[in-house]
């Protein structure tokens, strides 16, 4: 428990000094780190659900084995079982949505995740 306590405390504190204590850019840097750990989070969740079990999960409550932290991912994302695939959108980072966050055409790769509010309009 105090393992847990310090690496919030740790995280908190190397944010605070990356952002150079500026409000606005602190809110938007820590909503950008928060919202792509859930948002990478709920994406592990549901392919290894898709691993072990064969198929994606019908809700993300059908996830099994999440740690105490994964269930961040509860308030964070809205996940939605498409027909060839899944919808996950990031609903929240640290206190809001990041106004910013984007990722690499190969971060995509190989995933089921086929609509998103994360990826590009070209993708």
């Amino acid at each position: 428990m105090i393992f847990k306590g310090f690496r919030f405390i740790f995280t908190f504190s190397i944010l605070l000094v990356i952002t150079s204590c500026n409000p606005n850019n602190f809110k938007e840097k820590a909503n950008q780190q928060f919202g792509d750990q859930h948002f990478k989070t709920a994406i592990s969740l549901i392919e290894l659900h898709k691993l072990r079990e064969g198929s994606y999960p019908p809700s993300l409550d059908s996830l099994k084995y999440i740690g105490d932290w994964d269930k961040i991912i509860f308030t964070s994302v809205k996940y939605k079982k498409l027909d060839n695939g899944y919808q996950l959108d990031l609903t929240n980072g640290w206190i809001g949505k990041p106004k910013e966050l984007s990722y690499p055409d190969e971060f995509w790769k190989g995933l089921g995740l086929v609509k998103s509010n994360m990826k590009k309009k070209s993708q």
